[in-house]
């Protein structure tokens, strides 16, 4: 690529205002394209071979190889040589196209000369309409020209068939990969599922190809849109018969005297009315084997069908036949095929394979997305995994309750139109919806009450998740000094107060180790919180599907079942396992990944439970990497799975403002149990005539219900691993409720023993805006806690590219108010990036002299971490220490002004 070349484009950018939106996209093979997005014209370098060849009698085979590089043309000699920025000729490039391109746009833009901007019309021999040539904006002219000489459709077109690879040339690593779903491996699919891998491969359209189509989305098509109900041109024998009919109905008004139409006929006109305006769902697919045709009879198979399942199904059978119910897996018939032509469909009868498509009917059998096949023993292709994560929610409501069925099918309708959206519904009966972020959930909304639903509901104010955590005790205090013994001895004084409130059987030592008895004083557990770094944080939270695949293969460890795993996948669990030890570094962390008993909340959160109990060898949680090894069996002490419960439910609800917990390691260092074999017996025998104490558990909120049921099922599992080691003890009693609420009780009591910090969720926030408004742009990110990253100018313009982080819940309006305050001169872009601690602790008071000086003996300053703390506990209905004014109006003066 000849500099000479880049410099003339980028002259060009700066002098042309209107195309600085100008990109170029070159490759190695010599071919170009480039585009503006602001005069619609897009070109490849093939167009101007192909045009330049015929002028000038050279093949264009040499234009191809010589426009883009270091050529120029010799005029008398009539070649095109080599060497041009050497003797300071112009390239070709730039004397052939961009020449071109800046002659016409200083013709119609800059002089506004008509007589040359026709001459090059009729050169070039385009039609421009007349009303085009008188318009008063000569951008309007620029578009139609460069719309017909240089069109965007043919380049787009030829730029798809050269570059995109044909679907024939996929490759078996990405066939496999695409059939192995999850934790499994392609070896261990079935014999019938393996063989489909050639259908893949073959890419055929042959009559006995298995047909294989994968649905990555549904969208909502307004019933107009449709072709089926398009207005098309008719014959004159459906405009006799039309006449006739129309005769015939004037007829019988006639007869009838013009009487009105009965209620019958009326009703039939509203449910036509209705159904015209109903929303029908189009499945975005595209077909990777066989030949999909309409009315054809296939399987719909969802996202978390088990091919595995087919083989009780007959042999050879279609679905066509009647088979027996299977999870997951629907037969239905396709109802209609569309060519997706932008946001025009065109009806097809059969689509072969390697093309996207359009399907019809598919809204009763696909929520969001599936795969489609003739063939049961087909594997379901993943999800799609998309970049915006779903943060904020809000509970919806109609204003009129007897409409309540409406707004349920409505929610389901955008569940399944939209894929970043989720829709809940919680313990208490609330809808809730959840979306990624201020502008996202205002279309959510607008589309449920205009589109979906159709009626008038009420949203609830955004609800903004938080987590708890906790950190190293502070090294300085709120005004930035080193804490001193003044400091320290008044912390010290503060936990030996805060011990006094503590319950009967709660013990906190000064490190933080909380020891508790159960109620019946039976068992003991001591537990410590530790604050887990960033780096492991933040591992936990991207390896989460991880950490899911060892809880699933550890539970069918625990019911002598085997689970085969992919290679690739060991070898992630391997990596993640390095990287764990690599971050857990020093004394404290020596061999704490072996220890590892559990992770939570929900047995795949950013929270470890240690096995610190002496004495105590329980199976490891990467006993999937140890499978090969022949390793001597640990045994699981009775109870085991009460202790990781109570930790579990610990971690779903933090003490603070019952979050969820986020970066927190709690240490089981001693678990001490009295439990005598008849008591335990006897404690089984008499479980069905006590009645049980209410469950402190019972007050979290309706999110509690996934971990109540990851619970049931490890009791399960309990119960099952008693039952078959003979254990005379019944780890599901009422003992095990006790130890559950008293392990949890432990971690609450353990984390509160340590500096609590609230963490929030974070947006990237990235904004374009000009030099003259760079101060107000700042000036509305501090005001919203924001923080700027990175700030730099974009080359060629006088844009500023600024990257900053914002709060979640202090976004809500900032769009507006930035461009507001900047006149519409910067737009920011927000997307969910990741948690942060805020660095000012909820519970502070002041204790040195110099914070009582700075802050005041009240230290009513506003605690930006307690703000939010309140407004969380104040909506979910717990208690607030807040201060209420009785009788503000009136003045205590304590004396009087001299």
């Amino acid at each position: 690529m000849g500099h000479t070349s880049l410099e003339k484009i980028i002259a060009l950018q700066k002098k042309t205002p209107h195309i600085r939106n100008l990109c170029i996209l070159a490759h190695a093979n010599n071919s170009l394209k480039m585009f503006s997005f602001i005069i619609f014209f897009y070109y490849c370098i093939h167009q101007f071979a192909e045009m330049y060849s015929q002028k000038m009698g050279i093949r264009s085979s040499v234009l191809l190889k010589t426009l883009w590089g270091d050529f120029y043309l010799n005029a008398k000699a009539k070649k095109i040589m080599k060497g041009a920025q050497s003797k300071g000729k112009k390239p070709l490039f730039v004397q052939l196209v961009l020449d071109n391109i800046w002659s016409m746009y200083d013709a119609v833009v800059t002089r506004r000369d008509k007589e040359k901007v026709e001459k090059m019309v009729t050169s070039l021999g385009l039609k421009v309409m007349s009303r085009d040539l008188r318009h008063s904006d000569p951008k309007v002219l620029l578009s139609a020209i460069c719309s017909q000489w240089l069109p965007v459709s043919q380049a787009v077109l030829s730029m798809v068939c050269e570059k995109l690879p044909s679907p024939a040339e996929i490759s078996a690593e990405r066939v496999e990969k695409l059939m192995s779903v999850g934790a499994r491996r392609f070896d261990s699919l079935p014999e019938q599922t393996q063989e489909l891998k050639k259908a893949f491969l073959d890419c055929s359209a042959d009559e006995t190809a298995p047909v294989i189509v994968f649905v990555s989305k549904m969208f909502a098509v307004d019933s107009k849109a449709l072709p089926q109900n398009k207005q098309r041109p008719l014959t004159q024998e459906e405009i006799a018969q039309r006449r006739e009919q129309a005769r015939q109905r004037h007829a019988e008004r006639q007869a009838a005297n013009q009487s009105a139409e009965s209620p019958g006929s009326a009703l039939s006109v509203k449910t036509a009315v209705e159904e015209d305006n109903k929303e029908h769902f189009v499945a975005f697919a595209r077909v990777y084997s066989g030949v999909l045709r309409k009315g054809q009879k296939v399987f719909v198979l969802g996202p978390k069908y088990d091919p595995s399942l087919a083989l009780r199904l007959p042999e050879g059978c279609s679905a066509a036949d009647v088979l027996p119910s299977v999870p997951h897996m629907a037969c239905c018939t396709v109802d209609s095929l569309y060519l997706l032509m932008g946001r025009e469909l065109e009806e097809l009868d059969e689509v072969p394979t390697g093309n996207v498509l359009g399907i019809g009917g598919m809204e009763e059998f696909i929520l969001k997305s599936a795969t489609i096949s003739t063939s049961p023993s087909c594997p379901p292709f993943t999800p799609l995994n998309f970049e915006a994560t779903p943060i904020v929610r809000v509970a919806v409501e109609p204003k009129h309750p007897s409409e309540m069925p409406k707004l349920v099918r409505g929610m389901r309708l955008l569940n399944q139109a939209d894929p970043c959206a989720e829709v809940l519904i919680q313990e208490t009966g609330e809808h809730v919806l959840v979306t990624a972020g201020e502008v996202h959930l205002q279309r959510c909304l607008d589309d449920l009450r205009e589109r979906f639903a159709k009626i008038e509901i009420s949203a609830s104010k955004p609800i903004i998740p938080f987590r708890e955590t906790v950190i190293r005790p502070p090294k300085v205090d709120m005004v930035n000094e080193d804490m001193g013994k003044q400091q320290k001895v008044a912390v010290i004084h503060q936990v030996k107060e805060e011990q006094t409130k503590y319950p009967e059987g709660v013990q906190v030592d000064s490190t933080g180790l909380v020891t508790l008895t159960t109620p019946n004083k039976m068992a003991t557990v001591g537990v410590r919180a530790i604050p887990l770094p960033e780096e492991v944080t933040r591992l936990l939270e991207d390896n989460v599907e991880l950490i899911r695949t060892m809880e699933q293969f550890s539970l069918f460890a625990w019911e002598d079942k085997t689970l085969d795993i992919n290679q690739k996948i060991l070898e992630n669990i391997q990596e993640f396992k390095v990287k764990l030890e690599s971050n857990l570094q020093g004394r404290k962390w020596r061999g704490a990944v072996e220890r590892i008993w559990a992770f939570g909340p929900r047995r795949c959160g950013p929270n470890i439970l240690l096995n610190s109990v002496e004495g105590y060898r329980r199976p490891s949680v990467w006993q999937c990497l140890e499978r090969e090894k022949e390793t001597e069996k640990a045994e699981i002490r009775d109870f085991d799975n009460s202790i990781a419960s109570g930790f579990q439910l610990a971690t779903l609800s933090g003490p603070m403002c019952e979050e969820p917990l986020m970066g927190v390691c709690f240490s089981v260092e001693t678990w001490d149990m009295k439990l005598s074999a008849p008591l335990a017996q006897q404690d089984s025998i008499d479980e069905d005539s006590q009645t049980a104490e209410p469950n402190i558990d019972n007050q979290n909120e309706s999110s509690d219900t996934h971990e109540t049921n990851a619970s049931s099922a490890s009791s399960n599992r309990s119960r099952s691993g008693a039952e078959a080691t003979g254990s005379s003890v019944d780890c599901y009693g009422p003992f095990s409720g006790q130890l559950i609420a008293a392990m949890k009780e432990a971690c609450r009591y353990a984390f509160q023993a340590k500096p609590q910090r609230l963490m929030a969720a974070m947006y990237t926030c990235e904004i374009m805006a000009t030099a003259e408004v760079l101060g107000r742009v700042y000036a509305v990110l501090s005001k919203r806690e924001g923080r700027v990253l990175q700030e730099e100018m974009k080359e060629g313009t006088d844009m500023f590219i600024i990257k900053a982080v914002l709060p979640v819940a202090e976004s809500f309006g900032f769009a507006d108010e930035i461009r507001k305050r900047t006149s519409g001169l910067a737009s920011p872009q927000l997307v969910f990036s990741h948690w942060e601690v805020i660095s000012s602790d909820p519970f502070w008071v002041p204790t040195t002299e110099e914070e009582y000086l700075h802050f005041g003996e009240k230290a009513d300053s506003s605690n930006q971490a307690l703000k939010y703390m309140n407004a969380v506990r104040r909506r979910k209905g717990l208690y607030v220490e807040e201060k209420i004014v009785e009788h503000a109006e009136k003045q205590r003066t304590l004396s009087k002004n001299k």
